[in-house]
């Protein structure tokens, strides 16, 4: 009998002798070191599944099954018992008239969560006096064993983008015009690149060989149904809160990767020093500061850059810690924050007009955010580097800030760079663009 077994069995007895009033019961347990969560999360048959991994890949979380469902955060986080999370996200622009198809938001407190915060491990069950015969069922249906989820076998036959690279030329000039014409100081435009691969790729194979990949960055997966499945790797933290303390931070600037550490650290300077990069970051500083300000006491700002470097590309981040309100609330966060001039532009009504005229596609759960509420500590990424994985379909998404000096060729090789951190997961790192310029 196995570690985790004997803790579905444990949990099962507890469930069946507490009180009513019981909300969530917890077993610790030791599972071997190699024990891949990914792996376990693929064999369940539960749905809603979630996954999530923290930058600093000390968490790592399996949440699977749905007591409640919630459209509305700040009513779920209302309801939270101590220790309980709710999953999910908010996307980027559901129920617009833009995207009628797409929620505006999603969480869900799980039936179950399967977790390692370093490397301890626990199996928890949130329980309500009217879900316990659901749940008892639930924890009945898991799969104590799994099986290895296959490395990628699929290969790339063609690209398909949204838009093209003319529609993409036109949209950045009637950007710049706008610029030009004080509409706005910043927009951020994203293009969807469609695959068509050999074999169609699992959800879990494209999540554990990108979390393999590319490292220092949030790892997730969220899978409404077995059709459906939305997937990244993002070097982005919208914000951590716990209990008043705040960390949030501004990601904008860009450059590759080079191909040797000398030119490695050349492309990390010319970042560091280009007045474009600083400025579209130093945009995205003051649009968190001013969305903030009313919600703290207190508020730090790095005074310098620092650099990310990732496996393809190399960005600007400035830090931001402050001391909330006492009646600040983990929602009213997400409310304030999303979308950032990161993600939007600034200011935000204005780029998201914009926005909405001209980009060929929906966003939907592109560059919104994911992650986790709870009474004490929450956390949520910006859900950029990412696919949605829609049956055979595999839709990548990415985008570029656009401010005064941009221009379409370089915005576009910007594009390539961002969406290779999950093309390149397919044996084939090599781009349209970079075909054509050989």
């Amino acid at each position: 009998m196995t570690a985790l077994q004997q803790a579905v069995e444990f949990l099962i007895r507890k469930i069946q002798q507490s009180a009513p009033t019981t909300q969530r019961l917890m077993v610790k347990l030791e599972l071997p070191a190699n024990t891949d969560l990914i792996d376990w999360l693929d064999s369940q048959p539960l749905f809603p599944k979630f996954y999530w991994q923290s930058r600093d890949g000390r968490e790592e979380v399996v949440a699977l099954g749905q007591i409640k469902t919630f459209t509305d955060p700040k009513a779920a986080e209302k309801i939270l018992a101590p220790e309980q999370r709710i999953w999910g996200g908010q996307s980027f622009d559901g129920r617009t008239a833009r995207n009628q198809r797409c929620l505006p938001s999603f969480f869900f407190l799980p039936v179950a969560e399967l977790a390692r915060t370093d490397g301890d491990w626990y199996l928890a069950v949130n329980i309500s006096p009217e879900s316990t015969s659901k749940v008892l069922s639930a924890l009945s249906q898991l799969s104590i064993e799994s099986s290895e989820v296959l490395e990628i076998k699929s290969k790339i036959l063609g690209r398909t983008y949204s838009p093209d690279f003319s529609g993409w030329s036109t949209m950045i000039s009637n950007a710049l015009e706008a610029i030009s014409q004080k509409v706005f100081e910043k927009v951020v435009l994203a293009r969807k690149t469609t695959l068509t691969l050999d074999t169609p790729v699992a959800p879990a194979q494209l999540l554990k060989a990108s979390r393999s990949s590319n490292h220092h960055s949030f790892h997730f997966m969220m899978a409404l149904d077995a059709k459906h499945c939305f997937v990244g790797s993002t070097p982005e933290r919208l914000f951590l809160r716990q209990e008043r303390a705040l960390l949030t931070e501004a990601v904008a600037g860009t450059i590759g990767r080079g191909n040797s550490p000398a030119e490695d650290n050349r492309l990390a300077q010319w970042l560091l020093d280009d007045n474009k990069n600083r400025y579209e970051n130093r945009l995205v500083v003051d649009d968190i500061v001013s969305r903030l300000e009313a919600c703290c006491d207190t508020m730090n700002v790095a005074e310098t850059p620092e650099l990310i470097r990732l496996r393809k590309v190399q960005h600007l981040k400035r830090g931001i810690d402050a001391q909330l309100n006492s009646d600040v609330d983990s929602a009213d966060l997400l409310e304030s924050l999303q979308p950032t001039a990161a993600i939007a532009g600034l200011p935000r009504d204005k780029a998201l007009d914009f926005i909405t005229e001209h980009e060929p596609f929906a966003r939907g759960w592109y560059s919104g955010s994911v992650g986790f509420l709870s009474q004490q500590r929450s956390e949520f990424c910006v859900a950029i580097r990412s696919a949605l994985i829609m049956g055979d379909q595999l839709h990548l998404f990415a985008g570029a800030g656009i401010v005064p000096g941009s221009t379409a060729d370089s915005e576009w090789k910007e594009l390539d760079r961002k969406t290779s951190t999950l093309c390149s997961l397919f044996g084939s790192d090599e781009t349209d663009w970079e075909r054509k310029t050989a």
